[in-house]
């Protein structure tokens, strides 16, 4: 389904296949040859995203791009099934097997791999050819590449990073107090837009 959201419509080569299940929203372009598969979900929220030729948009992955967050794919990119990736670069030949999640302002290096279930953080720098082993996370600029188990570590990396600022502009409240109320206002007013999206017709 190609849909159009705040006036911008999906410029898609002709050569593109785009499964009959996936939706394609806003201000998104695949160049020749790309192929977006079943479930898949790549939606333009303010800002582009666009991806280049020859890629691989597996099942029920999810690309996203916010106004301050564009997100770009290179040439000859694999996203693997369930992946989730928003606010990012992706550069040429780069390989994000099942479920790697990728972060706003994060970058991943040419030829670099995300394996399954990997996490690349917030505002983190993958460099060309590394590797993010399975159930892995990157954190940091340049990344330091940590096991589930140095949550202490991951945590001291991550919090200086202030995740509700770069994404939602909200800072951290007193223990005892919740973002909540304030973010969710926020995103559901943005969110809200949706409601004026308009169904493409497909040749």
């Amino acid at each position: 389904m190609l849909l159009e959201h705040q006036g911008k419509r999906p410029k898609i080569h002709e050569s593109v296949y785009i499964a009959p299940t996936a939706v394609v929203c806003g201000d998104v372009t695949i160049g020749e040859n790309s192929r977006i598969l079943f479930g898949a979900v790549i939606v333009a929220e303010g800002g582009p995203v666009v991806i280049g030729s020859r890629c691989i948009i597996m099942e029920n992955a999810v690309i996203r791009a916010t106004r301050r967050h564009p997100t770009r794919i290179g040439y000859h990119v694999l996203i693997g099934p369930r992946a989730y990736l928003t606010g990012c670069t992706i550069e040429d030949n780069a390989f994000l097997a099942t479920g790697a999640t990728v972060f706003n302002e994060a970058h991943i290096g040419m030829r670099a791999e995300v394996r399954i279930n990997g996490v690349v953080h917030l505002k983190t720098t993958i460099p060309e050819d590394a590797v993010v082993p399975i159930g892995w996370i990157a954190i940091g600029d340049p990344a330091e590449i940590l096991p589930p188990k140095e949550h202490e570590r991951i945590w001291s990396i991550q919090e200086p990073l202030s995740f509700p600022r770069t994404v939602f502009g909200l800072e951290r409240v007193p223990a005892g107090e919740s973002i909540m109320p304030e973010l969710t206002n926020r995103y559901t007013r943005a969110l809200a837009k949706h409601r004026e999206d308009h169904i493409l017709e497909e040749d």
